[in-house]
C-alpha cells in the first residue's frame, strides 16, 4: 500500500482533512502532520523540522510516495503593517518548508517516482506576506517539476480558490457564490478529487502545473 503524506491536516474541517479520506479510499496509507493534533505533530517554521518530520514519517511507516503539501500560516495584513518578523514566518512556514520537505521526500521516493502536491492561493491584496510565501512556493514547486522529473517525481500546485472551510462569514460566502458560474462554492471533496487524480501513477503525467481547480471561479477575470 503507497504511503501519502499530507501536511496541515489536523483542522477537521479544512482541505487537507478532506483530501485524507478520499487518499484512504483509493488505497493508500495515510499520513498526517500539523503543529498539533496530527500523526506527526511539527512546527515547520524551524528550518530542521522539515527532514525531521519525513525521517520520523519513514521510520514508522516506511517510504512516502506522495507528498501533499497542504500547511499554511496567514496573519492578514498589508503593505504598510507588516512586519519584517511577520513576512519572514510567512517565508519560512510556507515557502522554505514546503522546499525542505519536497527535498527530504525527493531523496526517499520509492525507486518507481511519486508525486508531489502543494495547495496555493491567489490571496495578496490585503494578505500581502501570505500571498507573496505562495508565489514563492508556486515557482519552488514548478522547479521541482524539472529537476526531479528523471527521479520520476511529478510536481504541481493546485490553486482551489475558494472553498468554505469556515473561515467565512455570510456576507463573505454569499458574495463569492455569486461569482461561482458553477453556483456553489468549492469544498474540501471536490479538491481531493483532483489531488487523487495528480498523486495516482495515471495522474503524473500532469507535472509543472499551476491548476486552478476553482469551478470556473477565476475565469471572470
Amino acid at each position: 500500500m503507497p504511503l501519502a503524506l499530507i501536511t496541515g491536516a489536523a483542522r477537521a474541517n479544512s482541505i487537507a482533512a478532506g483530501i485524507v479520506p478520499r487518499l484512504a479510499a483509493d488505497g493508500w496509507d495515510v499520513a498526517t502532520s500539523d503543529v498539533s493534533d496530527a500523526d506527526h505533530p511539527c512546527d515547520l517554521s524551524s528550518p530542521a523540522a522539515p527532514q525531521e518530520l519525513i525521517d520520523d514519517v519513514v521510520r514508522q511507516r516506511g517510504p512516502i510516495t506522495a507528498l501533499v503539501l497542504s500547511h499554511a500560516y496567514d496573519v492578514e495584513t498589508g503593505v504598510l503593517d507588516t512586519t519584517a518578523e511577520s513576512f519572514d514566518h510567512h517565508v519560512a512556514v510556507n515557502a522554505r518548508a514546503s522546499l525542505l520537505l519536497i527535498a527530504a521526500f525527493a531523496r526517499q521516493v520509492p525507486d518507481d517516482g511519486g508525486a508531489v502536491v502543494a495547495l496555493t492561493s491567489d490571496h495578496t491584496t490585503g494578505n500581502l506576506p501570505y500571498g507573496a510565501s505562495k508565489g514563492a512556493l508556486d515557482r519552488i514547486v514548478i522547479s521541482a517539476a524539472r529537476e526531479l522529473g528523471p527521479r520520476g517525481i511529478s510536481a504541481n500546485v493546485v490553486n482551489p480558490g475558494p472553498v468554505d472551510t469556515g473561515w467565512m462569514d455570510a456576507e463573505t460566502r454569499d458574495t463569492l457564490t455569486a461569482h461561482q458560474p458553477l453556483g456553489r462554492l468549492g469544498t474540501p471533496a471536490d479538491i481531493a478529487g483532483v489531488v487523487a487524480f495528480l498523486v495516482a501513477p495515471e495522474g503524473r503525467w500532469v507535472s509543472g502545473q499551476l491548476l486552478k481547480t476553482d469551478g470556473a471561479f477565476s475565469a471572470r477575470y
